[in-house]
């Protein structure tokens, strides 16, 4: 059974920084990847970032290019989203989901099948 954790979410101020932090377990497939989403009420998922399980390649959305970065710790079988410079835009639930690396498309929920249960990040004063 597949299993993704999240963790790391919570209330910072604008300018602030969180590290949201994804368990997985349960995937075996080699060729996946590792995305993180993020949804606010009334709008579609949004495809935040996404490393390769196989060779580390990384991708990000345009709105967060240079303030957040995504990363791994394979031995552990976790995937690790760096948030800074935090903006009240950024405020949502938060989401990681894995499954066949799709390449460009990684950013359609469509293709990711196994998914954590979200984690609230809000960044307000």
């Amino acid at each position: 059974q597949v299993q993704l954790v999240e963790s790391g979410g919570g209330l910072v101020q604008p300018g602030g920084s969180l590290r949201l932090s994804c368990e997985v377990s349960g995937f075996t497939v080699s060729y996946s990847a590792t995305a993180w989403f993020r949804q606010v009420p009334g709008k579609e998922r949004e495809g935040v970032s996404c490393i390769s399980n196989v060779d580390g390649r990384t991708n990000y959305a345009d709105s967060v290019k240079g303030r957040f970065t995504i990363s791994r710790d394979s031995a552990k079988n976790m995937v690790f989203l760096q948030m800074n410079n935090l903006n009240p835009e950024d405020t949502a639930v938060y989401y990681c989901a894995t499954d066949f690396d799709v390449g460009s498309s990684w950013s359609r929920p469509e293709y990711y099948h196994h998914w954590g249960q979200g984690t609230q990040v809000t960044v307000s004063a």
